[in-house]
C-alpha cells in the first residue's frame, strides 16, 4: 500500500507575515503566527469554559425546572391566571373550570388540575377555616359566604377590607348567604337580611 508523504516547503512563500516559532516534524517545518497563537488561545479558553460547566453539572445537578410564574390581578382586580400569551388574565376560579379559557388550554392543564387544590399554586387558592375546604383565591373577600363559615370574608386570614359603597355593613347577617355586608339592592326590600333590621330602616339604595 503506497503511502503519501507530505512534501518540504519553502517558508519563505508564506508572505509576509513573520513565523514566531517553527515545529519540526521529520523534515516539515510548520510556520506558527501570531493569529495561530491567538486562535489557540481562544480555543483553549472555550474549552476550559465547558470543562468547568460539566463539572458544575456533575457536582451540583443539573438546576431544577422553575414554573412560570403566572400571578396576575384582572381588571376587576381580583387574583388570577396569566395565560400564555402574557396578555390575558383569567380569574381564578376559571383555572380548571372544565372549559379552556386561555386561547392555547393552559388553565386546563393535567399538572394543573390533577391532584386539586394540592396541583394548584398557592396563590390560586385560599384555605377556609376548615381545613377540609377550600376556595378560589378570587373568591375571597367577594361578599359571599363562600367557605361557609364566613372565614373568606371575616376570617383573620382574609384580610378583607370593610363593605365598598354598594354594599351595607350589618351587625349579623340572618341569612349564611352574606356575612358582614349585604349588596345595597337588597336595602328595603320588605325582607330582614340584617339582624338589626338596619336594612329595611336605615340603608339606602
Amino acid at each position: 500500500m503506497n503511502r503519501t508523504h507530505p512534501q518540504n516547503f519553502d517558508t519563505a512563500s508564506l508572505g509576509s507575515t513573520k513565523s514566531l516559532f517553527t515545529t519540526k516534524r521529520g523534515n516539515l517545518c510548520i510556520p506558527c503566527t501570531r493569529r495561530c497563537i491567538c486562535i489557540s488561545a481562544i480555543g483553549f479558553v472555550i474549552l476550559a469554559i465547558i470543562a468547568a460547566a460539566i463539572i458544575l453539572i456533575v457536582t451540583v445537578g443539573i438546576p431544577p425546572y422553575t414554573a412560570v410564574n403566572r400571578l396576575c390581578v384582572t381588571t376587576s382586580n381580583q387574583t388570577g391566571f396569566l395565560c400564555d400569551n402574557r396578555e390575558t388574565c383569567i380569574p381564578a376560579s376559571q383555572v380548571c373550570d372544565t372549559r379552556r379559557n386561555c386561547i392555547n388550554g393552559e388553565d386546563e392543564q393535567d399538572t394543573l388540575c390533577s391532584d386539586l387544590p394540592n396541583s394548584l399554586p398557592d396563590y390560586l387558592i385560599f384555605h377556609c377555616s376548615n381545613p377540609r375546604f377550600w376556595i378560589y383565591a378570587d373568591k375571597r373577600c367577594n361578599g359571599i359566604n363562600d367557605c361557609g363559615d364566613c372565614s373568606d370574608e371575616v376570617g383573620i386570614w382574609a384580610s378583607c377590607p370593610p363593605c365598598g359603597s354598594q354594599w351595607w355593613s350589618c351587625t349579623m347577617v340572618v341569612f349564611h348567604i352574606y356575612c358582614t355586608c349585604i349588596p345595597r339592592s337588597l336595602c328595603r326590600d320588605g325582607i330582614q337580611h340584617c339582624f338589626d333590621w338596619s336594612d329595611e330602616y336605615i340603608c339606602t339604595k
